[in-house]
């Protein structure tokens, strides 16, 4: 790690440290839980735009519970060193199979060939949901946060027999583009997000904000979190533009604004800034501080495989496969990201996982639930893998 970092102010019973993960990457772990041997191991996979430090709530109680904890910076963020955080690069490092991998390695590398749950929020769950498809033989069982997983993409079915019912698919992902384009000729014109943070000038928009880099995260979280009174999520009635665009600017954008911009015009005020106790100035600068010098490109590289159409089709290979270990799922019931992709959050439930055993919905937190309510959190992840694995 780079000499002139200062150390993280970690809360008592979690440590950092580097570890070579064997697929290109030093990564910066956080530990908890670390000073007794043989215990279960438990990873969790943070989103954007966050950090490994965003489990700091939720390590050391997990600890105390018998278990040993682990949560990396991932591929593109914070203090691991690897990956490419630059726009003209080749993706291929930043796809789904390859970030499994980067967990694989971890796992490997801390010496264990099992561990007892995969613990993803945000962009971390779809990657958790991946390392229990691919690799069910590692990881026994995943939690998903905040973002639901409908499944791999899938072949078209039954076309040779010339059915004119089979013949006729429309995947989830083909009606949910057409819904996107349909955004722009909305009256205002929309976008979305997540085509926004694929672009070349995204990074440049958040890294150096008019509003200064930690005002700008402040409005950020808060926007998305259950401090804000405009978060009232609710299922969606259809896949089309006119229903995408009910969702919250910071989701389905204004066609002429900057993600700084959509988020000023709900920045929290002197009161609520001053009543947010879940996320401390000190807290906010260590984000901040740690973006400021590694930009945002790392994670939104994330994205822009998830709109390139050509690593969809990679996922493929997984067509049909369902996520066979024990899951559940866990969101904020102010966050709005379980009902981003109509459909999505029942595909989980019913197709995707075979042995899914609940969700909860956690009152008072939004999309930062682990941070805005670590202890019910906690809660919900011992609960599930004590249902699962007797020995916890």
């Amino acid at each position: 790690m780079n000499e002139s970092l200062k150390d993280l102010p970690l809360p008592e019973g979690i440590r950092a440290r580097m570890i070579d993960n064997g697929n290109g990457l030093s990564m910066h772990v956080l530990e908890a839980g670390f000073d007794a041997p043989e215990r279960p191991c438990i990873v969790l996979l943070h989103g954007f735009p966050e950090l490994a430090y965003s489990w700091r709530k939720v390590m050391k109680p997990l600890a105390d519970a018998g278990l040993y904890v682990v949560a990396p910076d991932q591929r593109g963020y914070g203090r691991t060193v690897g990956g490419a955080a630059s726009f003209d690069i080749d993706l291929d490092e930043f796809t789904f199979p390859n970030l499994v991998r980067d967990v694989l390695g971890l796992v490997s590398a801390l010496g264990y060939r099992r561990v007892a749950s995969v613990v993803g929020h945000d962009f971390g769950s779809p990657v958790a949901a991946w390392c229990a498809l691919i690799r069910p033989d590692i990881f026994a069982s995943v939690v998903m946060m905040s973002a639901p997983f409908a499944g791999p993409p899938a072949f078209a079915f039954n076309t040779a027999k010339n059915d004119a019912k089979l013949a006729r698919v429309e995947t989830a992902s083909s009606v949910m583009a057409e819904a996107i384009a349909g955004l722009a000729s909305l009256d205002p014109p929309r976008k979305h997000y997540q085509w926004y943070y694929s672009g070349a000038q995204a990074n440049d928009d958040m890294w150096h904000a008019p509003q200064g880099l930690a005002a700008f995260l402040r409005a950020y979280y808060h926007v998305k979190s259950a401090d804000w009174p405009g978060n009232h999520p609710h299922p969606l009635a259809s896949v089309t533009a006119d229903q995408l665009a009910i969702l919250p600017t910071y989701y389905v954008m204004n066609a002429d604004a900057t993600m700084p911009q959509t988020v000023a015009e709900h920045r929290p005020d002197v009161d609520q800034f001053a009543a947010c106790a879940w996320l401390s100035d000190s807290d906010l600068n260590i984000y901040a501080g740690e973006y400021a010098r590694t930009g945002f490109q790392g994670g939104l590289n994330w994205y822009r495989c998830g709109t390139d159409p050509r690593f969809a089709a990679a996922l493929r290979t997984w067509s049909g496969r369902t996520i066979d270990v024990p899951s559940c799922f866990i969101a904020g019931a102010s966050d709005w990201g379980y009902y981003q992709r109509p459909g999505d959050f029942e595909a989980m439930r019913v197709l995707a996982c075979t042995d899914f055993r609940a969700t909860h919905l956690i009152e008072g937190a939004g999309h930062w639930v682990q941070q805005e309510q670590p202890g019910t959190v906690v809660s919900r992840i011992l609960r599930f893998l004590r249902q699962g694995a007797p020995a916890l």
